[in-house]
């Protein structure tokens, strides 16, 4: 097994949240802002998508060896279990379940004629003699199956999940919740399955430039954008926690410097500080070739310190917002008095600042992860984001804007990466707005 950097800190952080979420599961004042999320069909629904998401970033976060393999190469549980479509490489573009190349070329007949005509490709639609007449009714049979295959897992998981629940007597969500929750994983699940019967006899989202499966490119790309709307938080979190709180409470000199600092970083323009570092990991690897002789040591490489030049760019509006959050709540009775009695001010930091201010950084830190993961698109797309080599949806639209002006245009790829974006991203603004909704103070008092 191999750990690379982006996989130690994501589990990382997979863990904390896990911990975290033990530590706060009997706190009181917690109860009302979970209980709201909790009946929230909207919110409840988006983290259903968000969870599938993150799962398929976790398969593709477990990288290994394969003891057989001579060509030493560094493949993912996700690149193994799907090993059918990931090897199924086509000779150039084919449209999404064409049968076909989608460029005429000259081909030579068994008679010895030759003609200028659409060929056939090597894996997709193999099975049908005659894909004029075959490919529509063999498309709803495979689906059909792989939705009844779908149907049956989740229906095994169901029964299983309610005769724990029904033994244990506990309700974990309001029914009308309940019901979206379900019904949203039935969709995922099947439909997932649906998928994945298909690739396994079509391009279900046609080929690239090089035939490779646009489908297998999209799901990759997952684990790119969780990356970097995650591992960024991660880094931005505490620099923006921890010199925020400490601007607002000490006052003086300790926050004229850090105000000098989160300034003079907004001064210089995010994207000439991003090229610049990025420019110097590459000096370095060309360096040190020896210590990346792989090509995904190199792209995890660059992908860890766009995450670290990103966090550290970005922790200055929250930065901001927890100085004037700290300066408010230190002049509340309680820490008045907590000062006046010769508490701590490291006791009074942890004990009554940082829990009052935690509000406004889970807000934060849920609204975020969308701008960041559009990030990761934008960057790529101007040659400064995630390597070539990396899987990412930034990557496809960067590709896709050469392949709109073909003639016929290929449009799949910039398809394919703006849905599961734009699903990413819309599931992860619904859930942030249910989390403001629910931890906002203001919207608290009017309930």
């Amino acid at each position: 097994m191999i750990v690379l950097w982006t996989d130690g800190l994501l589990f990382l952080l997979v863990l904390m949240i896990v911990s975290l979420g033990f530590y706060l599961r009997g706190k009181e004042h917690l109860q009302r802002p979970l209980a709201k999320i909790k009946s929230s069909r909207a919110g409840m629904v988006a983290l259903v998508v968000l969870f599938f998401f993150v799962i398929i970033g976790l398969m593709d976060s477990i990288h290994f060896k394969l003891a057989n393999d001579k060509t030493n190469e560094v493949i993912s549980l996700l690149d193994y279990w799907a090993t059918p479509i990931r090897e199924q490489q086509e000779k150039s573009y084919s449209a999404p379940f064409s049968a076909y190349l989608y460029s005429k070329e000259l081909i030579r007949s068994e008679d010895g004629v030759q003609r200028w005509t659409y060929s056939r490709l090597k894996y997709g639609g193999r099975h049908l003699i005659n894909p004029e007449t075959e490919k529509t009714q063999d498309i709803a049979k495979k689906a059909a199956l792989g939705f009844v295959k779908g149907a049956a897992l989740f229906g095994f998981v169901f029964f299983l999940l309610w005769g724990l629940r029904k033994q244990q007597n506990k309700v974990l969500l309001p029914n009308k919740t309940s019901k979206a929750v379900w019904l949203t994983t039935f969709v995922m699940v099947s439909g997932s399955y649906t998928l994945i019967d298909l690739s396994t006899w079509y391009h279900v989202l046609g080929t690239d430039k090089v035939g490779e499966d646009v489908f297998y490119q999209t799901v990759k790309s997952i684990r790119t954008g969780l990356v970097i709307g995650t591992l960024t938080t991660l880094i931005m979190l505490p620099l923006a926690i921890v010199f925020g709180i400490l601007a607002g409470f000490f006052r003086g000199w300790v926050d004229d410097v850090i105000q000098y600092i989160y300034t003079t970083l907004n001064s210089i323009p995010s994207v000439l500080l991003i090229a610049a570092s990025i420019l110097m990991v590459q000096v370095y690897m060309a360096n040190n070739e020896d210590q990346f002789t792989n090509l995904v040591v190199r792209a995890d490489m660059r992908l860890f310190f766009l995450c670290l030049i990103l966090g550290v760019t970005s922790w200055t509006g929250l930065c901001r917002l927890l100085r004037a959050e700290t300066m408010k709540l230190r002049e509340m009775e309680y820490v008045q008095a907590a000062q006046a009695l010769g508490v701590r001010r490291r006791i009074i930091l942890i004990r009554h600042i940082l829990p009052n201010v935690m509000h406004i950084v889970l807000i934060s830190v849920v609204l975020d992860f969308s701008s960041l993961v559009l990030a990761e698109a934008v960057l790529s797309y101007i040659n400064i984001g995630v390597d070539p080599t990396t899987y990412s949806w930034g990557n496809m639209i960067n590709g896709a804007r050469l392949e709109m002006a073909r003639e016929p245009i290929v449009w799949w790829s910039l398809l394919a990466s703006f849905l599961f974006m734009f699903s990413l991203v819309l599931a992860a603004n619904i859930f942030a707005d249910t989390v403001r909704d629910a931890f906002d103070p203001r919207r608290a008092n009017n309930d």
